[in-house]
Formats: C-alpha cells, sequence, structure tokens
C-alpha cells in the first residue's frame, strides 16, 4: 500500500467516549458539514495543522499502548475525506492487531461506488455512526446536507455486517421531539449490526472556540441538555426499536 499522509488535527491519549475501552484517538482535519452543535469547528478547514503517515501515528501508539490498550479509533473532522489515509492506518494497526473504531458521520458514503469503502471495512473492527437527524429537511437545517448517504451508510455497514455504534446528540427545540426519536428507533430496527446507543446531551463549550475563530455560534440561547433529559431521549428510541427487536444492545 501507498504511504499516504494524513492531515491531522490533534492526537488524544487514553481517550473514554470514542469506543471500546481505553484508547489512542486520532482527530484529523477537514470536514464538509457545518452542524449547528459542531463542538470542532477548529477541525473544518481542510489547508491547517500537520500531516503524519501512518507509521507515524502507530509510532505514537506504541508509546503509550499499554495505556490505550482499547485500541484506534480516528474521528474528526470526518475522516472519510481521508479515506486512503486512514485505511493505511488501519491496515497496519491490524497487522500489529490493533482494534481499529472509525467515528464518522458517513457523509460521503457512495452507494454507487463502494470500492474503497469496502476495502476500509476489511480493517475496521467497528464503526462508530453519528446520526445527526432522521429526517432530511431537519437534518439539512441543522448540518448543510441531507442525509440520504448517512442512512445509506448504516444500511451498508448492516448488509456487510459491521459492528456499529449509532451516536446521536439530543438538542433541546431541534431534535428532541418525540417523534423524531421514534422514527430514529423504527430506523433503527432494519439494522442488524447495532452494538450499541449512544444518546448525547448537546452542550455549549464550544462557544470559546467560535468566539477565538471570529465565527458566531449557531445555537446561542439555546441550554444544554440536561443528562436526564438525555436519558429519556435514549428510552424513547429503544422503546421504539425493541417494539419490533428482541437484540439487546448496550
Amino acid at each position: 500500500m501507498e504511504n499516504v499522509f494524513g492531515n491531522i488535527h490533534s492526537i488524544e491519549t487514553c481517550g473514554t467516549v470514542d469506543g471500546p475501552g481505553i484508547r489512542f484517538v486520532v482527530f484529523t482535519q477537514g470536514c464538509p458539514m457545518r452542524c449547528l452543535y459542531c463542538h470542532n469547528p477548529d477541525t473544518w478547514n481542510t489547508t491547517k495543522n500537520k500531516f503524519l503517515s501512518a507509521n507515524d501515528i502507530l509510532k505514537q501508539y506504541d508509546s503509550v499502548k499499554e495505556f490505550c490498550k482499547g485500541g484506534i479509533t480516528v474521528t474528526g473532522g470526518e475522516p472519510l475525506m481521508q479515506i486512503n489515509f486512514v485505511t493505511e492506518l488501519f491496515s497496519k494497526a491490524k497487522e500489529k492487531s490493533i482494534h481499529t473504531a472509525l467515528d464518522t458521520s458517513g457523509i460521503l458514503f457512495n452507494p454507487d461506488n463502494t470500492e474503497k469503502f469496502d476495502k476500509l471495512l476489511q480493517y475496521t473492527d467497528l464503526v462508530l455512526l453519528d446520526i445527526k437527524h432522521i429526517r432530511e429537511e431537519e437534518h439539512i437545517k441543522l448540518t448543510g446536507h441531507s442525509n440520504k448517504n448517512i442512512l445509506a451508510f448504516a444500511k451498508y455497514l448492516s448488509e456487510n455486517n459491521k459492528p456499529m455504534w449509532v451516536r446521536h446528540v439530543v438538542i433541546p427545540t431541534i431534535n428532541d421531539n418525540p417523534e423524531f426519536l421514534k422514527e430514529l428507533g423504527i430506523f433503527m430496527r432494519g439494522l442488524k449490526n447495532i452494538k450499541a446507543l449512544d444518546v448525547l446531551p448537546y452542550h455549549d463549550m464550544a462557544i470559546p472556540k467560535y468566539e477565538n475563530l471570529g465565527i458566531e455560534y449557531p445555537l446561542k440561547g439555546i441550554p444544554p441538555m440536561q443528562k436526564e433529559d438525555a436519558i429519556n431521549a435514549r428510552n424513547i428510541i429503544m422503546e421504539s426499536f425493541k417494539n419490533f427487536r428482541s437484540l439487546q444492545i448496550q
């Protein structure tokens, strides 16, 4: 495989929310989405930061692998913008028997040309799929993009029996409507590969980042969601899901 360099925003060791176990987390630079609640606007630009090879990253991983026994997660930004690099990194990681997880929105999936995705999945142990809104028109308002390719990606992962965690950020007044949550649960019924559902409460801790970048924060005035409200949202999704499925997910 060719030596591809990744445009890397940052690396975090001992990550605990980016897949199973304590993980080595690689944040890629660049994202086509403009989610209103994005907490990493500094990852949008594709021209910033440092370029590292897969070997560079694995060398860093080796220096802390005793503490990051869960494996490596690549997130962003949007890692699928650099699919060749992620494929090379995961390929070399699997040679070392390192667990690999991809944290993605799936926005760049092309159901008409899956060759590169097929190759990436060979070396991917787990996909963390961020479904931002189940309704297309609301998804466009929230992110600037349709969710058609995202939902197609979820079905593609299911068809390929690739383990998947569904992640869903719940935002007051935007996607916390019980009908939206029920529709997400109904969509999940048709997927056979779901291993976990993470419902995450919206927070506004990124406001200082926006201020530093000179960007207006889009959701100013919307309060952070309380943890108990996120738990209630998850229960609504799960109730809709379990009415059809007996699968027990985390």
